[in-house]
């Protein structure tokens, strides 16, 4: 449920992920979360807000989905009654199908069951577009088979007792997983932490020299060191026997680490 009018990024920025759901459903709690959380992992997420909708999806929108990396069908109780939303989740599993678009459903407020065996206020919002497009049954039909395939795929079930809190951070790390990207956010506090700390250790040696205070200094520069390529090699996804010889190596970590204004 995106159009380009009220998109969350620059329609000239390249996005990585297309985010699917029913904004009356999920649109200030679970995936405004949800999207807060991918911001937070720098994931490039194409989102709209937009209320409006017109009879037909608009060639923005399509062009969006088909983009994309990866997309997040985020189901929910009222997510059938919306035909702009099957005609989402018809595109992508169309992308996943001809683009190798990976898919990620969500299930929130909803049995994954209801949907894959469309019964409850799916089976209620089926007979409705039935009655609607009574001339057109081969439509109404491809939206129950795109369904049916994005529910068999592995997916999120927060339906479990847990806090959300920790089901969008978990949901953003998986996605950074599937676009081959690594999760560096715990790493980037690590190192800021040890940086006050080496900080800390420099001043207390130039007021007190003494080589004990100093190989402190250095153990901890070496901790950032080996943090610094751990964050690397999340990101770059390179082996990390490549770093093996700049391990081992004795250089003078206060030189190398110069950039940590000490």
């Amino acid at each position: 449920m995106a159009s380009s009018s009220s998109s969350s990024i620059d329609p000239q920025e390249k996005h990585e992920v297309f985010l699917s759901f029913r904004g009356e459903d999920t649109r200030k709690t679970f995936t405004s979360h949800l999207h807060a959380a991918f911001k937070r992992a720098e994931i490039k997420t194409y989102i709209d807000y937009n209320l409006e909708r017109g009879d037909e999806i608009s060639g923005t929108l399509l062009r969006a989905i088909e983009d994309a990396k990866l997309s997040v069908i985020v189901f929910s109780r009222n997510f059938a009654t919306s035909k702009w939303c099957l005609e989402e989740v018809k595109k992508i599993m169309e992308c996943k199908k001809t683009r190798n678009q990976i898919v990620v459903p969500v299930f929130y407020d909803v049995e994954p069951t209801y949907i894959r065996n469309q019964t409850g206020n799916f089976a209620s919002a089926f007979a409705a577009h039935e009655r609607r497009f009574v001339d057109k049954p081969n439509k109404v039909q491809k939206w129950r088979d795109a369904l049916m395939e994005a529910t068999n795929l592995s997916g999120w079930d927060c339906t479990v007792d847990r806090l959300e809190s920790e089901i969008v951070e978990e949901i953003a790390k998986d996605v950074l997983g599937k676009l081959n990207r690594g999760y560096v956010g715990n790493l980037d506090q690590e190192i800021k932490k040890y940086e006050q700390l080496a900080k800390h250790q420099m001043q207390y040696f130039q007021a007190s020299p003494h080589p004990t205070y100093y190989k402190n200094y250095q153990a901890t520069v070496q901790h950032i060191r080996k943090l610094q390529m751990e964050r690397h090699h999340r990101l770059l996804r390179v082996p990390a026997n490549m770093y093996s010889q700049a391990d081992d190596s004795n250089g003078d970590f206060y030189s190398m680490f110069s950039n940590l204004g000490i």
